[in-house]
């Protein structure tokens, strides 16, 4: 059974950094296109950073960034400990929202409805 766990959420001032993580299990990290999403009050959910799946025998190393979102935003994994990490610096009121972990077949930024496998979501407040 797939199964997303996120954790990491919380208040945090505008200038901060935090650092959400995602615990996988039911299945092995590589063989899922992987990332992060993240819905703000009143907007649609929308990608912000995605790990493709195994390609054969090749792992792909490069992610895929929201592009407003690169130099401020890293996805990492430890694909051992079936995490996905991703640190948020310099963050930004407009950053609020619920972030969220999920897998799929493909890594879409802009479709997030192609994703199959969903966490619970981590709430993320900026805020002075």
């Amino acid at each position: 059974q797939v199964q997303l766990v996120e954790s990491g959420g919380g208040l945090v001032q505008p200038g901060g950094s935090l650092r959400l993580s995602c615990a996988a299990s039911g299945f092995t990290l590589e063989d899922y296109a992987i990332g992060w999403l993240r819905q703000a009050p009143g907007k649609e959910r929308e990608g912000v950073s995605c790990f493709s799946r195994r390609d054969g025998t090749t792992v792909p190393d490069n992610p895929y960034y929201k592009d407003s979102l690169k130099g401020r935003f890293t996805i990492y994994r430890h694909s051992a400990k079936k995490m996905v990490y991703l640190q948020m610096n310099s963050l930004k009121p407009e950053d609020t929202g619920v972030y969220y972990c999920a897998g799929g077949s493909i890594c879409a930024l802009r479709m997030p409805s192609l994703y199959n496998y969903w966490g619970q979501g981590t709430q993320v407040t900026v805020s002075s």
